[in-house]
Parts: C-alpha cells; sequence; structure tokens
C-alpha cells in the first residue's frame, strides 16, 4: 500500500504497477489485493434502532435495511490464473437497521476540497436532506473553502445549514461552501472537530482528498475519539479506483461533446481546416476517450496511457497532413496530460495539493502543427479550443444529478452505522463501502486494451500508435 502524507491534503504518488485500468482490471497488480484490504472500519456497534422506515423482511413492498453481511462481488468476469480474485467481496453499501449514533444527539460538517466539478451542490444538499428529514440531524455545518476551514487560524467560520440555505442549490454550479487546495495538520483538524463537538464529517473531493480524509481518520482513531469520516469520491477526471465513475463525469462528456461538435463545424467551415480541442484528464484521458464517442466528429484522439510521436512517416503530424489532403478538415482531441514526454519539462512544479502542473500540450501542439504545416506549404486553419475551466463549473445534468443524490445519501447511511476512513464506490452498478487506503493507493487509467479504447480507434479511424517504428 501506497505510504501516507503527513498533512490532510498532501499528494503521495502511484507506482506503475499499481495502476487499474478501465475493463482490464486483473492488470497492473491488482490481483495483489487481499481480502483484508477491502475491509471497512467501523467506530463501535451500532446500538440505536434506525428512525428509517424500512423492513428486513423482503416482498413486503418496502424499502429494505441491508444486512451488515451483504457483499458485491469483485470480479464478475473470471479469468485464468486469477483465481485467487475470485471470492473477493466489497461490502454493500446501504441503509442499516441499527445505527452507531443518536441522532437527537448528533452534529455532521460537510467539506468540500480540490477543483470544482459538476454536482457538488447536489451532493451537498442530498447529504443535508438525508441527515435532516430521514435521520433526524438537525446540526449540520457546512465548511468553508475547503480544509483550511478546519484550521481556525487559517479558515473562515462554518455556515449552519438550513432547509432554505440549501433549497436551491443544486441549480448552480461550482460548491456553495467554497473549495480550496493544499495540506491542514490532522491534530488541528481533530481538535476543531473534537471542539466544536462534531460527530460525522464528510470530505466530498479527489484522491488528493481522500488521502487527508484518512488521515483524519488515523489521528482520530489515534485519540480514541468516536468520530466518523466518509469520504465522497469527487474528480472530473474519473479516475478514482472501484468508483465505475466518479460524479460531474457524464456532464463534463456532454458539455465537451458540444465542444468537439462546434470544433468539427468550424473546421468543416475553413479549406484545411483543423479544430484542436484541450480537455481535462491529468493522468486518464476518459472523458477525451468518452466525448469522442459521443461526439462521432472526432478524427484523432491523444491520451496520456498511449504515448505517440509527432515526426516521421508513422508520426502524428504525417498522419494528420494525409487526412487534411484526402478529406479536408480535420478535428483533434488531446487530454491535457497527453504528450508530456514531448515537452521535454525539466521542472516538477506542483500545485497546492503536490500534483505535477503539466506544461500546456494543447499550446504546443497547435504551435507544432503550424510549423510543420507551414513547411509543408499547406495552408492550414487551425482554431483551438481549452473549455477546461467552462466544463468542470457548470451545473450537473439528470444523470449527475442522480448519482450524486445516491451517493450522498450512501454516504450518510455508511456514516450513522458508524463507518469511517472509508469512501462510497459504484461496482457493476451496486453502490459498496470501500476503504480509504485502497483507493488511494492505486489509480484507475484508461487502458489499450479496454472495450472504451478499442471504440475510440474504430470511430475515429486513427492508427493503433503513432509511431515511425511499427
Amino acid at each position: 500500500m501506497a505510504s501516507h502524507s503527513l498533512a490532510v491534503g498532501a499528494y503521495n504518488y502511484t507506482p506503475l504497477h499499481k495502476i487499474v485500468t478501465y475493463n482490464r482490471i486483473y492488470s497492473f497488480g491488482i490481483s495483489m489485493l487481499k481480502p483484508e484490504e477491502v475491509v471497512v472500519k467501523t467506530l463501535g456497534k451500532p446500538e440505536y434502532k434506525s428512525p428509517l422506515n424500512l423492513t428486513t423482511v423482503h416482498g413486503q413492498g418496502i424499502g429494505n435495511f441491508v444486512q451488515d453481511d451483504a457483499r458485491v462481488r469483485y470480479l464478475v468476469e473470471l479469468f485464468p490464473g486469477r483465481d485467487q480474485c475470485d471470492n473477493l467481496l466489497f461490502e454493500k453499501a446501504g441503509p442499516r437497521e441499527y445505527i452507531f449514533f443518536n441522532p437527537a444527539k448528533t452534529k455532521a460538517a460537510i467539506v468540500t476540497c480540490g477543483g470544482l466539478c459538476p454536482g457538488l451542490n447536489n451532493v451537498i444538499r442530498s447529504i443535508f436532506l438525508e441527515l435532516y428529514h430521514n435521520y433526524g440531524v438537525k446540526d449540520i455545518l457546512g465548511i468553508q473553502y475547503g480544509y483550511q476551514g478546519l484550521n481556525p487560524a487559517k479558515g473562515k467560520p462554518p455556515i449552519k445549514l438550513t432547509p432554505e440555505f440549501v433549497e436551491d442549490i443544486h441549480k448552480e454550479g461550482g460548491t456553495v461552501l467554497g473549495s480550496s487546495r493544499g495540506p491542514e495538520e490532522p491534530k488541528v483538524i481533530v481538535e476543531f472537530l473534537d471542539y466544536s463537538e462534531i460527530n460525522i464529517l464528510f470530505c466530498i473531493g479527489g484522491d488528493g482528498t481522500q488521502r487527508g480524509t484518512h488521515d483524519i481518520a488515523e489521528e482520530i482513531k489515534q485519540q480514541s475519539k468516536k468520530i466518523a469520516v466518509v469520504g465522497i469520491p469527487k474528480t472530473i477526471d474519473n479516475d478514482i479506483p472501484f468508483v465505475w465513475k466518479s460524479f460531474g463525469f457524464t456532464t463534463a462528456v456532454d458539455k465537451a461533446k458540444e465542444v468537439l461538435d462546434c470544433a468539427h463545424m468550424e473546421a468543416k467551415g475553413a479549406p484545411y481546416g483543423i479544430g484542436l480541442v484541450k480537455l481535462m484528464g491529468r493522468d486518464a484521458g476518459f472523458i477525451a476517450a468518452t466525448a469522442t464517442l459521443a461526439s462521432q466528429e472526432v478524427n484523432f484522439t491523444l491520451i496520456p496511457e498511449v504515448p505517440f510521436e509527432l515526426y516521421g512517416e508513422g508520426g502524428f503530424l504525417n498522419t494528420l497532413k494525409k487526412r487534411i489532403l484526402s478529406r479536408g478538415h480535420a478535428v483533434i482531441v488531446i487530454a491535457e496530460g497527453a504528450g508530456q514526454d514531448l515537452l521535454n519539462a525539466e521542472t516538477m512544479e506542483r500545485d497546492a495539493s503536490g500534483n505535477i502542473k503539466h506544461p500546456d500540450i494543447g499550446v504546443f501542439l497547435r504551435d507544432e502543427m503550424k510549423k510543420y504545416f507551414d513547411q509543408q506549404k499547406i495552408p492550414a486553419n487551425i482554431k483551438y479550443f481549452d473549455p477546461s475551466y467552462i466544463i468542470r463549473s457548470v451545473p450537473a445534468n439528470g444523470d449527475d444529478s442522480l448519482f450524486c443524490n445516491s451517493l450522498a445519501r450512501h454516504a450518510v447511511h455508511a456514516a450513522m452505522a458508524g463507518k469511517t476512513d472509508m469512501i462510497i464506490g459504484l461496482w457493476h452498478n451496486v453502490f459498496i463501502d470501500v476503504p480509504i487506503p485502497l483507493i488511494t493507493s492505486q489509480k484507475k487509467r484508461v487502458s489499450p486494451e479496454s472495450g472504451l479504447w478499442m471504440s475510440v480507434i474504430e470511430a475515429t479511424g486513427q492508427p493503433r500508435v503513432f509511431k515511425t517504428n511499427k
């Protein structure tokens, strides 16, 4: 397992053998999973009867509690040589008949961290509604501007959440609580939680945020406090493992498709027209690949998982030239983390979360294309689009709204049952409870062998590799 950060929100790096690949979950060391790695921690024995109007008896036409021993298979496909994973089971998420916290005496808080993502306000609202109306928890706080809001020396005071406050927030993009990047000391945070008499902390964020959530849980355990910390996985890049999709992803694909369709119109509207679109995807090309398939107007898709060469007979630029000369236009989508080896970046500058700040591959590729076509005496008309901040700040679409609601309510069920140091995942379309150390020790990426990438190759007609010596 990866080592854990010393400060909440700090970033650790994932070794290559610990990469999860889409549709190839048996690859890159995933068979090393052990049954003890999927065990979810709890604060103690749940002794309060749940206030939810559910039943343990099926067939009565009433919703059911999830039994504590309900499980979800890790693998639904069986592969030769991977027998050790055949019986690996995740804990099924959902409401429990008995809960750990007395709702009348429970105080909860919600924090959003990292970059913006469609659906943040939906998650905040649904957490509040489930706690307030269904469990009867009336004392709920909104932490302002990420983890720094849990440090009294740096942050603003929490906001008291009410039904009126959350009534319309799901109609807006961004987060009403604000967000930030960067670490805070776990001891300071736990002192704040203890002093504020907060029993449950919901942490909405990506892998860096969830490393921070784990650090908080570890400090709580060391201090023998009864405080639950539960994560809701957030990344527009869809690169969190054991989460089939992350919220905001389908909205991002919808908006990216609109941009790609516009790029196609721009490319067709000029002689030798080229529409170049850079999309988000620091380490994984899920948005670029999926938006390509949604649009069906893309001719070349470049992602971090598939290296490419620019020059030479089989290189990208020569292949693009052939397309331009034969069809008169082309549309290219590139993920922000693609082609970084071409930039010869010597610095390893990082943002406040510790993520490597990649040089702008979109601008680089645009300039290289212009230089190449000038040399070839082809008057290419290049239109460059970078909609990244627009895509991530819009309100959630219908699909993401539904998903955010389910994630939030399952997170409340887990927290009220006393589960901690975990996130809510989605696996084979079933919600599961996943220990945070498991999701922060790996990365989900697009596999070049997956059905997703094969579909991209078929839809674009591009070569499987852009390489001079094939």
